[in-house]
């Protein structure tokens, strides 16, 4: 957490909400981008928020949902996951983030086509009103077609969400052109970062206003 910590420092201050003692129960729910997947510190960019948010004071309570290889369908799928971990008298939030293994080809096809991804978004931000909720959209990968297409979906599901009521903070656009994180990817396994790459992504949503803490 050391960079983390120094980036802070020197960072915008970051919106609080009512009050840093309330229970609040986040779950992260997605890929293996949510998962941290590559990450050497085991903490991915959602655990470098609550780390950061609990130094801020905030007694949160961290739910990990990432699986690797999940899909959007994967996702609607095992949505009942999120209640188990919930509670009425806390402050329940959900962030949502997904999509890579969507535009995924496999066996000459789309693993999702781009319709049926937006259909399933559309039902997953539907199911996010109950609590606050925010979406972080798709990182890019090794892969140049695939990024083309990673980037209709963000630009779709930016569209989706904000028509859904939800904040949607995208991650493409800061990331394709970071040539270091770039180089990071390639260096691993073609999709995913390192701990440096992960601190960019908890940045990206440290610096956006959309970001609760």
């Amino acid at each position: 957490m050391k960079n983390m910590n120094a980036a802070v420092k020197n960072s915008k201050p970051l919106p609080k909400t009512t009050s840093t003692m309330q229970d609040t129960r986040i779950c992260f729910i997605g890929d293996s981008f949510v998962n941290g997947t590559g990450d050497e510190m085991m903490l991915g960019w959602a655990g470098r928020l609550c780390a950061e948010a609990r130094q801020q004071g905030h007694d949160i309570t961290y739910y990990n949902l990432g699986i690797r290889r999940h899909t959007s369908t994967d996702i609607l799928q095992r949505w009942p996951e999120l209640a188990l971990r919930q509670h009425p008298d806390s402050d329940n939030r959900i962030v949502l983030s997904c999509g890579v293994n969507d535009t995924m080809m496999e066996n000459g096809a789309l693993r999702v086509d781009f319709e049926t991804t937006i259909d399933n978004m559309r039902e997953l931000f539907k199911r996010m009103e109950s609590s606050p909720g925010l979406v972080v959209g798709p990182p890019p990968v090794g892969d140049a077609p695939q990024n083309q297409r990673i980037q209709t979906l963000s630009n779709a599901m930016q569209i989706e969400a904000e028509t859904a009521g939800l904040p949607f903070i995208p991650l493409f656009d800061h990331l394709i052109q970071d040539s270091a994180y770039l180089a990071e990817i390639a260096k691993n396994d073609g999709a995913h970062p390192k701990s440096t790459g992960y601190n960019k992504i908890a940045r990206i949503i440290l610096d956006s206003e959309k970001w609760w803490f």
